[in-house]
């Protein structure tokens, strides 16, 4: 398998959220506006990297029977790392994601990799492939929060790009866009378009009505 492989494949062939169903309650929380969903992306990605080579570096070494504590610890630091960078230097941002920054610790998606692929691969791949499945993450995230913002206040990034009715203009934004089950929505959307394209994504029924003909000798 090339290296390139373990950076493309999760954009949409294995895509964390709309094929493994991994990391969504992230994708309904901070994809109110797009810079949210931004920020989120960049930091899930750069602990989905850094997390994933630290790991597969000492893989060796890990004793299998305290594996998870190793791994939690390893990428409960990372994110206190960057959690403090925010604090320091992204204030405002920090503020708006809240908890979320911290949770990432609990995401499925992050020791999800480092169980399945970065404690059974040398560290290039490892690092791509954490790389691969933060763009996968956050392709899906930007899409979310893009279309949330835009049809629930009608700008992107904050920068407004219709008039609104409040002030003076034809576009009325949609409440429901700003609350979590519209992202329910969007995701939905999203796994039946990919499944729609890529068809083998689907999964197979696991039963099958019984028709006349089956029943014929």
């Amino acid at each position: 398998m090339s290296l390139k492989h373990h950076l493309t494949a999760p954009l949409i062939g294995n895509n964390p959220i709309t094929l493994q169903i991994l990391g969504i309650c992230s994708a309904l929380a901070v994809t109110t506006t797009l810079s949210t969903a931004v920020t989120m992306s960049v930091a899930l990605t750069v602990v989905l990297a850094l997390s994933s080579g630290l790991i597969s570096l000492i893989r060796h070494h890990i004793p299998p029977s305290i594996r998870l504590i190793i791994q939690i610890t390893i990428v409960a630091s990372i994110v206190i790392l960057i959690d403090l960078f925010m604090q320091a230097f992204m204030f405002e941002m920090s503020k708006k994601l809240s908890i979320f920054v911290g949770l990432i610790v609990t995401n499925c998606l992050v020791l999800g990799r480092a169980e399945a692929f970065a404690m059974r691969n040398p560290v290039l791949p490892s690092v791509l492939d954490g790389i691969g499945n933060g763009l996968g993450y956050a392709l899906v995230l930007l899409i979310v929060g893009a279309l949330r913002e835009f049809f629930g206040a009608g700008s992107l990034m904050g920068i407004p790009l219709v008039t609104t009715v409040a002030d003076g203009g034809w576009f009325q934004p949609l409440g429901l866009m700003q609350l979590a089950p519209s992202a329910f929505f969007i995701l939905g959307l999203l796994v039946w378009v990919v499944r729609v394209l890529r068809p083998e994504q689907a999964e197979r029924p696991e039963f099958r009505l019984e028709t006349v003909e089956d029943r014929r000798p």
